[in-house]
């Protein structure tokens, strides 16, 4: 198979398998997905939603989140996991919104990278997601299959950013990567891994990969 008929064979698998992809994080407006996505580091999107609810109960604003100390936000979003730099970047955040961009969470990467606990990915996915930015966040379910796919060597979660957005059209973006984050949890976890399962990987497999599970 040559790289275009992999490439396209990804993408009509995905298709088939998620024809409609909800977007994993409840939110409402580009503030409370920004706010979603950075909780969601190293940890689950299962687990944010528990507690998204409880904080914008409090506070679904920046006006309302700087009324809140850092630490009654940390108490809230505590069971998350890094609450400690959370609830800082949240609070501040929040604070340069107010200052910055009239409370408007800002359209752009330059302003978003530049808030506090707002690394690429997450403005990635607020680009995509919140404003339909043609956007390729890799979370590590995406690094990991864009490896053992073949379709990027997997140095880093850069590499594998600018692999995908050179080999898949610009128009899918928004919708494969949030296809290829269901697949990966679903068909090709990290852990529990079953190839026979994994109807991508076995037939278009890195061939060090397949090798190392057929001599097992």
């Amino acid at each position: 198979m040559t790289k275009k008929e992999k490439i396209q064979f990804v993408i009509d698998t995905l298709e088939e398998l998620y024809p409609k992809v909800p977007i994993p994080l409840d939110h409402k407006d580009p503030y409370t997905l920004l706010i979603a996505v950075l909780m969601s580091a190293q940890s689950t999107d299962i687990g944010v939603n528990k507690i998204t609810p409880i904080l914008f109960a409090k506070a679904d604003n920046p006006y309302d989140m700087v009324k809140l100390t850092v630490e009654e936000i940390r108490e809230i979003i505590k069971p998350v996991g890094l609450s400690p730099m959370k609830s800082k970047g949240i609070y501040g955040l929040s604070k340069i919104l107010i200052e910055k961009h009239q409370g408007k969470v800002p359209q752009n990467y330059k302003d978003l990278e530049e808030l506090p606990a707002v690394g690429h990915k997450t403005a990635s996915v607020v680009m995509s997601q919140a404003f339909g930015f043609p956007a390729f966040p890799v979370d590590t379910h995406i690094h990991r299959l864009l490896y053992r796919w073949g379709i990027s060597n997997g140095k880093n979660v850069e590499q594998s950013e600018k692999d995908a957005k050179r080999l898949f059209p610009k128009e899918l973006w928004n919708k494969l990567h949030l296809q290829i984050i269901f697949y990966g949890r679903e068909y090709s976890p990290a852990r529990g891994w079953d190839i026979e399962k994994d109807i991508i990987t076995k037939t278009i497999g890195r061939k060090s990969i397949l090798n190392k599970i057929k001599n097992g």
